[in-house]
């Protein structure tokens, strides 16, 4: 259930319903807005009722979830949480998350989901990309190909107000290698390239359920 915003969990449905009659992948996008003060553990349990909610309405209208790829948050702390937590514990409560909700590979078949995209969901360059490392060693089976599309955890910092462009170009080039690295380094061998695919559909889910 996604509480009042249920609806929404039909609508990215039928986008995927729609984009996969029209031969792309759709990229399935339910966020949880990092915007007020639950913990870890109330962001497990609501990013738990949302994936179960969106892969329920999936399976509602005959999505072929081999042809399609989540792009789920993180389980991260609000961002006026006072309680902090380690990226060990963020990583081990985003990897139960999905293990508990995203359809795992039934042997011998491949993949049923084939790979999970995180996206940044208002973390900085550097804490998105350390929990991504993390997320990565975490000694749980994680079935699926993991990698991460973020934007402004790549971009905010390389790209200050006022900078000229041929200067932002220079510096922001060595920046986005040094952010990115953290990330990188666990996925260099596993890389999914979908030969299709689609624009993502977003849907932001207020915590408040």
């Amino acid at each position: 259930m996604i509480g009042e915003h249920t609806p929404s969990a039909n609508v990215l449905a039928l986008y995927a319903s729609i984009c996969q009659q029209n031969d792309f992948v759709p990229i399935v996008e339910p966020e949880i807005l990092p915007d007020v003060d639950h913990d870890l553990k109330r962001c497990q349990c609501v990013t738990e009722k949302v994936l179960a909610a969106v892969y329920e309405a999936l399976s509602d209208h005959h999505i072929y979830l081999e042809g399609t790829l989540p792009k789920p948050n993180m389980v991260t702390p609000g961002h006026v949480c006072t309680q902090k937590f380690s990226h060990k514990e963020t990583a081990m409560a985003t990897v139960t998350a999905l293990r508990r909700t995203v359809p795992p590979p039934p042997e011998p078949r491949p993949h049923v989901v084939p790979g999970i995209i995180f996206l940044c969901g208002g973390q900085s360059e550097e804490e998105a990309s350390i929990n991504f490392n993390a997320i990565n060693k975490r000694p749980l089976l994680k079935p699926w190909a993991l990698t991460f599309s973020y934007g402004r955890a790549l971009q905010a910092s390389l790209c200050p107000e006022g900078l000229e462009w041929e200067e932002g170009k220079q510096e922001g080039g060595a920046g986005g290698v040094h952010q990115a690295r953290p990330g990188q380094q666990p996925r260099l061998s596993r890389k999914t390239h979908p030969k299709r695919s689609g624009w993502g559909c977003c849907q932001r889910v207020p915590l408040h359920l």
